[in-house]
């Protein structure tokens, strides 16, 4: 039997995979999740130890969609070819270090965890659009601190009736994170810079969501991790990482997963792996100054404060969208309870759940948070003893492990990006000391052309684009579009090289 989706707010029910994965976000301006959660037994489990990564994320995803909404035989196929596009044969490998586990997410296109569930969305997407059951086209909106907006892009280009515009933060992104989106030809990507921040990306996203009119005109899809496919794909890797862990060890240990943390997606994937039946004992929140989450669990308020802009950009971020999925299982799944306290947190900045929910938010979840001095002392502190690299965002991971002294042989830190993608952070933390190369995907970034669009922090302003891009008229003289530097497109191919991963870390 499939599982069945319902809003977080109340508002629908009974919704089925393919259902929430072309609709993105609920019409209730709430977040899809399962009516129930399946589960796995250890002798399950325990039967994925010897599969490869696509066979045992076959099993993982499938408990989750039905025959009904994707052939078994097109399931495995949609899995294989989302995972053969990473450099590594183990996908997500996991090293083990002196003091923890390092759970590699970057070994995909973009170089960056979110390549797992992206590259996964976009053929669900393709798989979908031309079966035609529903619809046969779709707009996907996105935003992105960083590297979501790459990872989307990567996913969806050159897809069969697939359109794409991606929201970044002029400005706010780092250089390389830029260039990933905003090289790439294919007509049906459109990046555009916005006068703002983030939150201020993710707020038109939401709104343009939330305008009937407008989505329903455009068949707009998202991208980001209010998709339920994201979140879903994520889940795969915690389920990998403890099999590698436990290989030779106690086969039924808990494990601690430490995860750099800003929209919430990627720990909320650990909790449904939880949930499911995985043995892990604690998932630890580890966050950078924009600590919104671990001042929630700290003392059960969520406030929303001015975002800071750092070294660690995807988690500059004052809303954590997904955190909504968890506050409604907190709340006992009560859609009444959760719309109260997000109608709260929209209106004013401020929501707060009782203490007796905080005690078991603080049961099930650890939180860490680093400001940049101790970001950037983390890198530097790591590559000095073990002569491995980290990108800012795992540095907030490894701090938080070290700060909470949790056992080195039972818990991992997930590493969420290649660090070449955050140089600013890396020449702060070596010091002048030399570097190793980047990698050659990411070094032809600075001699390809960039097409990027202009725009001002108006939800109008996004949606006139869309509409005159769709159109296929006008779209050219409506905007203010950037182009820079001539080379030849043929370089975009992206090589997919052999990339020995103590290179560069």
């Amino acid at each position: 039997m499939s599982t069945k989706y319902r809003s977080t707010r109340g508002l629908e029910s009974g919704l089925s995979f393919e259902q929430v994965v072309l609709g993105g976000l609920t019409k209730d301006k709430g977040l899809y999740v399962p009516e129930s959660i399946p589960t796995m037994t250890m002798a399950e489990i325990e039967k994925l130890r010897g599969m490869s990564y696509s066979e045992m994320a076959y099993e993982v995803i499938s408990k989750f969609v039905g025959p009904q909404d994707v052939e078994r035989d097109a399931l495995k196929d949609i899995i294989n070819r989302s995972f053969a596009t990473f450099r590594d044969k183990d996908v997500t490998p996991c090293l083990k270090m002196k003091d923890m586990w390092m759970l590699e997410l970057f070994h995909g296109p973009t170089f960056a965890f979110k390549d797992v569930a992206l590259q996964f969305l976009g053929n669900l997407f393709e798989y979908f659009l031309v079966r035609g059951r529903i619809q046969n086209r779709i707009t996907i909106l996105g935003a992105t601190s960083g590297d979501t907006g790459s990872a989307a892009i990567h996913g969806l280009r050159g897809k069969k009736n697939v359109n794409c515009f991606i929201l970044y933060p002029k400005g706010k992104v780092t250089e390389i994170q830029e260039r990933q989106m905003t090289t790439i030809p294919d007509d049906n990507v459109s990046c555009i810079n916005v006068e703002g921040n983030f939150d201020d990306c993710q707020a038109i996203v939401k709104a343009a969501f939330a305008d009937p009119t407008f989505r329903d005109e455009v068949n707009l899809g998202a991208i980001n991790s209010i998709n339920w496919a994201r979140v879903l794909a994520q889940i795969t890797y915690y389920f990998y990482s403890w099999l590698r862990v436990t290989d030779k060890g106690d086969k039924k240990a808990a494990v601690n997963f430490a995860v750099p943390t800003g929209n919430f997606g990627d720990i909320l994937a650990g909790y449904f792996a939880k949930r499911m039946g995985l043995p892990v004992d604690k998932l630890v929140v580890c966050t950078n100054q924009n600590d919104v989450l671990h001042r929630f669990l700290q003392d059960g308020q969520m406030t929303r404060l001015p975002c800071e802009v750092t070294i660690a950009p995807s988690m500059d971020i004052s809303v954590s969208s997904n955190f909504e999925r968890y506050l409604f299982f907190l709340s006992g799944e009560n859609s009444a309870t959760l719309k109260s306290w997000m109608d709260s947190f929209e209106s004013s900045g401020k929501m707060e759940v009782p203490k007796k929910l905080l005690t078991i938010a603080k049961s099930e979840f650890l939180s860490y948070a680093s400001d940049e001095k101790l970001i950037v002392r983390t890198m530097t502190d790591m590559w000095n003893d073990e002569k491995y690299l980290i990108c800012p965002h795992t540095a907030t991971g490894v701090a938080g492990i070290k700060g909470l002294k949790l056992p080195g042989n039972t818990t991992i830190c997930l590493a969420t990006a290649h660090p070449a993608k955050f140089q600013e952070g890396l020449d702060r933390a070596l010091k002048g000391q030399k570097q190793p190369p980047r990698p050659p995907e990411l070094e032809i970034l600075f001699s390809l052309p960039i097409r990027s669009y202009a725009l001002p922090n108006s939800l109008s302003r996004v949606q006139g684009f869309v509409r005159n891009k769709l159109g296929g008229k006008g779209w050219l003289s409506s905007m203010v579009p950037i182009l820079i530097t001539v080379a030849a497109v043929a370089a975009i191919g992206f090589m997919v090289v052999s990339n020995n991963p103590k290179k560069f870390r």
